[in-house]
């Protein structure tokens, strides 16, 4: 059976010890072992990324944008196959893995620009004789520890930025779909990067725990579940470290009277049930504002949730495939029915669906659900799945009082022809990223991504601006060339001589 190494210093290879099972979601079956990597592993791609760190910083950035650009030719020959293995492991269809890609392509396209974006800050003449200016500069060694739901686009999103500040990055990818992560770190050194610069090392808590107490790494990104980035958050920030640690969501979709309710439905087909639910900024909520829109709403959901298709990640005409393993279809299955034991109204369930010729496989259907209340748990928690929750507002007020007031901030979008109204729901909204007649509001590439409340710990967002300055630290330069007054006959050597006046903060006049 293939086994999937670490890739450190640019070789493949692990020593023999704890393995972890690749499942194929279509079929339930084991395809492949992922080594799970020890502190000794772990120390071992640090002394690489030490060795080769202060070469790269010390390339220039043009240099640095040309390995970038090669490295996204070299993805975009590949995309077909890169598709096609991450669906492999993950299940998604391979129009979402191919999105996938795209998306943390776009974040690897802005850090094309480096040489641009790393430009310093100048003052002439900030006193007398005195210039300032500043630099940014690289932190070091990085780390990047990335969820199952995205294997390409989040390591591509925090690994782009970071090498092409001149730092070196330590992924550590999910270990239920780790093989993409490997063949994109492959590809990178085919580009042209340094050896040690992007190394993959696999692991559990053992080795997430390991890199946030290696004293020789410097910043560590996350995206996970809340708990577990708060905990990320807390003991990386206790070690000494720059952490942005990215958690769960309960995305709300805010639905207007005025809407056009026949967009809405087909915004929602994708954004509640596409890849399956897996995804943080999937639309788990709708919010009718006022029963009548309700009432129509859900009319009109019934026959586009009938329609979905649900197959094979490699079924060009399915709507989405399979969850990535047998424990997350339970999990899913299990919040259904605490929903339906809190008094939700189960409209179409999706439980215990079976694809014909795919019994094993980790298959869910579409579910929605109806009449869900704010104190209800399956409201408050992420359910992570193919589940659409309506909850009802008889009024505006209350339907921007629902996601402002949810432990979570990770998304919301409104839906409307009302332009006051969707100036002052995007004005007043307590999250973090607001789509207006978007169901999924992911920024692009050069704009940053990142929630509130408890879908964020830290300051510093992820891949825009907002990611150059999480990986670079800011150096500030004072410099002073005084004139003086030359004196009589000049120096011994010839040159003109001095007089050195005391200095004086420029502010002190």
């Amino acid at each position: 059976m293939r086994t999937i190494d670490h890739l450190i210093a640019g070789n493949p290879g692990a020593a023999a010890g704890r393995q972890s099972d690749v499942f194929d979601p279509n079929t339930g079956q084991v395809q492949a072992r992922v080594s799970l990597g020890t502190q000794a592993d772990l120390d071992r791609a640090v002394a690489a990324a030490q060795a080769a760190q202060p070469a790269w910083a010390a390339t220039n950035p043009q240099r640095r944008a040309r390995v970038m650009f090669k490295f996204k030719e070299l993805v975009e020959a590949n995309i077909d196959a890169l598709a096609h293995l991450l669906s492999s492991e993950h299940g998604k269809v391979i129009a979402d893995s191919k999105g996938d890609i795209q998306r943390g392509l776009e974040v690897i396209e802005f850090a094309c620009g480096i040489p641009h974006v790393l430009k310093g800050e100048y003052t002439q003449g900030a006193g007398p004789g005195i210039d300032v200016y500043s630099m940014r500069q690289p932190l070091g060694i990085g780390a990047g520890i990335t969820p199952f739901n995205f294997p390409a686009m989040i390591p591509l999103w925090m690994s782009g930025v970071a090498i092409a500040c001149g730092n070196a990055f330590l992924l550590k990818p999910s270990e239920r779909d780790p093989s993409v992560p490997v063949r994109l770190a492959e590809l990178m050194l085919e580009a042209g990067l340094p050896e040690g610069i992007l190394q993959v090392v696999h692991g559990d808590k053992e080795m997430v725990d390991a890199i946030l107490d290696h004293p020789a790494i410097s910043a560590v990104s996350f995206v996970g579940s809340s708990d577990i980035a708060h905990y990320v958050y807390r003991r990386g920030v206790d070690a000494g470290k720059r952490v942005q640690a990215m958690g769960g969501a309960k995305n709300h979709g805010i639905v207007m009277p005025d809407a056009d309710l026949d967009q809405v439905v087909a915004d929602l087909s994708g954004a509640a049930f596409g890849s399956a639910g897996e995804r943080c900024m999937a639309l788990p909520v709708v919010v009718p504002v006022g029963d009548k829109t309700a009432d129509a709403l859900r009319e009109k959901l019934l026959p586009a949730i009938r329609s979905l298709r649900v197959g094979v990640s490699t079924d060009n005409d399915a709507h989405y495939g399979p969850v990535v393993n047998a424990a997350h279809r339970q999990r899913v299955e299990n919040w259904i029915q605490t929903g339906v034991d809190e008094g939700a109204e189960l409209v179409v369930d999706g439980r215990g669906f079976q694809l014909q010729g795919h019994e094993e496989g980790f298959f869910i259907g579409p579910s929605l659900f109806d009449r869900v209340t704010t104190d209800m748990q399956s409201y408050k928690e992420e359910i992570f799945g193919p589940v659409l929750q309506i909850v009802r507002a008889p009024d505006f007020e209350t339907a921007l009082r629902l996601p402002s007031e949810h432990q979570y901030g990770n998304g919301v979008a409104i839906f409307t022809r009302n332009g006051h109204a969707a100036r002052e729901f995007a004005a007043r909204v307590n999250v973090g990223m607001v789509g207006i007649n978007v169901p999924i509001p992911v920024p692009v590439a050069y704009h940053s991504f990142g929630g509130w409340k408890r879908s964020a710990f830290g300051d510093v967002n992820q891949h825009g601006m907002e990611g150059v300055r999480f990986w670079t630290k800011v150096k500030t330069v004072t410099q002073r060339w005084p004139d003086g007054s030359a004196l009589p006959g000049g120096s011994e050597d010839g040159g003109p001589s001095r007089i050195q006046d005391a200095f004086v903060i420029p502010t002190m006049g």
